[in-house]
């Protein structure tokens, strides 16, 4: 990698700290927006003092490397809406797969609930976005996209939930 490369994975990587006692839990003073479309504050600007939550004292902020990716919120919501439903989303079954009937369907659904064999090959990027079952003997693949909430546009932000609505897409291997 280039230092370029570096300095930006150093930051994809890192997260503020506190100086005094390395808790993540800091803030920034900021100002918000309200966005009326939609329906949540919006980030408007952000001033130099900080403070620490778990100190409960002003700080100032050092950045470290994170122990763990920074797609695990992306990763935890998008398990919750698969496995449980949980989460604004929607599930989209194919026409193959409605054609297969309703309890090929179901059990299709459960499979991908279900299914946990994540792996660097079949999870590159750790979003357990896509993957593969095998439901009364016929691959199932699945695929999670990220839409604002209009479903208009693909997510600003795919780790909040308050900017993005979860498609669940079920699909036979022969229509993709």
């Amino acid at each position: 990698m280039n230092s370029k490369e570096d300095e930006i994975e150093g930051k994809l990587w890192s997260v503020p700290r506190c100086r005094c006692c390395g808790s993540e839990r800091v803030a920034l003073d900021a100002w918000a927006c309200w966005n009326p479309e939609f329906g949540v504050w919006e980030l408007e600007t952000v001033f130099d003092d900080a403070h620490c939550h778990h100190c409960e004292e002003a700080t100032t902020l050092i950045w470290l490397r994170r122990h763990h990716p920074p797609n695990q919120r992306i990763r935890e919501l998008n398990d919750r809406f698969r496995r449980e439903g949980l989460g604004r989303g929607s599930v989209m079954l194919t026409r193959g797969i409605q054609e297969k009937g309703s309890t090929f369907a179901m059990a299709a659904l459960q499979a991908v609930r279900d299914f946990d064999a994540f792996t660097d090959d079949n999870d590159p990027w750790g979003e357990h976005d896509y993957g593969a079952v095998l439901v009364q003997g016929e691959r199932v693949l699945f695929k999670i996209d990220y839409y604002d909430p209009a479903l208009e546009y693909g997510s600003e932000n795919p780790a909040n939930e308050g900017c993005t609505h979860r498609v669940l897409t079920l699909i036979l291997p022969s229509e993709y």
